[in-house]
C-alpha cells in the first residue's frame, strides 16, 4: 500500500473532498489539479477522481480512474468494485460480473463486492446465482442495511418478494 500523502497535497485532497462534500465537483477536480504530477496516481487522489466523475456519470472516464485505481492497489477491492460498476453503467453487465468473478476469492469479506455480484447475476438473468451472492452479502456485511437497500436496487426487482426470506 502507497503512503499517506503529506501536506501540500493532503491539504489539497482535502479541500477536494470538502468540495465535493459541499456539491461543487468543479472546484473539487481543480483542488485535484494542484496536486504534483507524481501524487495524482495515489489510491486516494484517484479515488476522489472516481467519485467526481461517477457523481457526474461520466462512465468512460470513471472506467479509466477505476482501472489506474486497480493498478496502484490491486490488493483493495474498491478499484475492482468501481471498475465494474462503470462498465455496468456503460450497459457492460457481463464484463463487469466477470471483471469481479476473477478476484472475489481475494476479498471473501467485501459484501458490497458480492452484492454488486448479485446485481449483475440478476441483470444477465440467473436468478440462482444472485440469490447466492446476496445470501453470502447478506451473512457477510449487515443485513439489515443491505437488504432494505436491495429492496429499491432496480437490478434486484426480480427478486424482491424473495429477498427478505434470504
Amino acid at each position: 500500500m502507497m503512503q499517506p500523502l503529506e501536506p501540500p497535497e493532503s491539504l489539497h485532497l482535502q479541500a477536494a473532498q470538502g468540495w465535493l462534500e459541499l456539491g461543487n465537483p468543479i472546484e473539487a477536480d481543480e483542488e485535484l489539479d494542484q496536486i504534483t504530477p507524481q501524487h495524482r496516481a495515489h489510491p486516494a487522489v484517484l479515488e476522489l477522481r472516481w467519485e467526481i466523475c461517477a457523481k457526474a456519470k461520466k462512465w468512460d472516464a470513471a472506467l479509466e480512474i477505476a482501472s489506474a485505481l486497480v493498478q496502484a492497489a490491486p490488493d483493495h477491492p474498491l478499484g475492482w468494485v468501481h471498475r465494474s460498476f462503470c462498465l455496468h453503467e456503460l450497459e457492460r453487465t457481463a464484463e463487469a460480473r466477470d471483471n469481479l468473478l476473477r478476484v472475489a476469492h481475494k476479498f471473501p469479506e467485501d459484501a458490497i463486492m458480492l452484492y454488486n455480484l448479485a446485481c449483475y447475476e440478476c441483470r444477465l438473468g440467473r436468478l440462482e446465482q444472485t440469490k447466492h451472492w446476496l445470501r453470502a452479502a447478506f451473512e457477510i456485511g449487515d443485513a439489515q442495511q443491505l437488504k432494505p437497500m436491495a429492496l429499491k436496487d432496480q437490478d434486484l426487482e426480480p427478486l424482491w418478494k424473495e429477498i427478505g426470506s434470504l
